[in-house]
């Protein structure tokens, strides 16, 4: 079911309230308000907006689902890139006046050491706070899930000696809500840092998935509020892989480290004609810059999968919504 993005104004509550007065009781917690806090760089901004839509919408079947766009004050962003974002992103001042029913939160290519470094944390873990006391749910993914436990469980992260790029094969490791219906397969990681799966569960969260040989790929806590947190890109184009090595293979140039390929990925005729290339490009016997000809990229079949864990998430904030809501009312009302 497609997802309609929200225009850059605060939403209206009193206008919304008369709005869900129209239709049946159980209808109105099909209509889902999520906010997507977008914490990405300038130059995939708009990429990982269409990724989440996409993902919003392979789950919404039977929710109409409306997307505000938020943006932290603190994330680094061009005159450009802000005049582009004007029409539909807005600074999340007043989540808490008018919150929404859940709120999604995109990872951010790291720029510090230390996640308490980055010049968005303060400003990321309020709205942490405010999303659990004033949504239903949380969605976290990547860094800002690794951000999140950090900041409610005092849970680090900790950096692999190579990063974790490629399409990994998940399982399933706990039977829950969630994962009903939901199909394993590969799934797109893209980090250097991970989360051990003992701290996790001994600070509460439930293991849903595992991604071999990469570890916890998606777990979740429900403690009154439904936290859904992924290390893997579920998100993902199927050329998003590709595109990230193509950008590290720039850097590895200009004197970075050189990257090796997303492990499963390419096939091994491309992949070893890569590896051919990038050597020629780091002795100088190549030009400087990786044809994006040279990236035959895979179809991404793991987003409609995900989706049906997307479906029983919505599902779940759908249920908690009317549940709120007939509270309110036999509160206001008696009965």
């Amino acid at each position: 079911m497609p997802v309609a993005l929200a225009r850059n104004n605060p939403f209206d509550p009193a206008g919304r309230e008369r709005r869900l007065k129209r239709g049946a009781f159980a209808d109105r917690g099909r209509r889902l308000r999520i906010d997507l806090v977008n914490n990405m760089p300038d130059k995939a901004l708009f990429a990982t907006q269409r990724q989440f839509v996409k993902l919003l919408e392979e789950g919404a079947r039977g929710h109409e689902v409306t997307l505000g766009l938020l943006t932290l004050q603190s994330v680094e962003r061009s005159a450009e890139a802000r005049a582009e974002m004007a029409p539909l992103y807005r600074a999340p001042l007043n989540l808490q006046s008018s919150p929404p029913d859940a709120v999604i939160f995109t990872g951010a290519e790291p720029r510090a050491l230390e996640l308490e470094q980055e010049p968005y944390w303060r400003e990321l873990t309020a709205l942490f706070d405010m999303a659990r006391a004033h949504t239903h749910a949380t969605l976290a993914s990547c860094l800002a899930a690794h951000a999140l436990v950090l900041h409610l469980d005092g849970v680090q992260r900790r950096r692999s000696p190579d990063k974790w790029s490629g399409l990994y094969p998940i399982s399933l490791a706990t039977p829950h809500a969630l994962t009903r219906g939901f199909r394993c397969g590969p799934v797109p990681h893209s980090r250097w840092n991970g989360l051990d799966e003992a701290e996790l569960v001994a600070k509460g969260y439930v293991i849903l998935t595992r991604a071999a040989p990469a570890g916890v790929d998606m777990f979740v806590k429900d403690d009154g509020h439904l936290t859904l947190l992924f290390q893997g890109h579920p998100e993902y184009d199927g050329d998003t892989l590709a595109r990230e090595y193509r950008r590290d293979v720039g850097r590895a140039v200009e004197g970075g480290r050189r990257p090796a390929p997303p492990v499963n990925y390419f096939d091994p005729e491309t992949e070893r004609r890569l590896e051919t290339y990038v050597e020629r490009m780091l002795t100088g016997e190549e030009a400087p810059h990786l044809p994006k000809s040279a990236l035959a990229a895979p179809q991404a079949d793991w987003r409609a999968r995900t989706g049906r864990l997307v479906e029983n998430w919505l599902n779940e904030i759908s249920l908690r919504k009317q549940t709120a809501t007939g509270a309110g009312l036999r509160a206001r009302f008696g009965g």
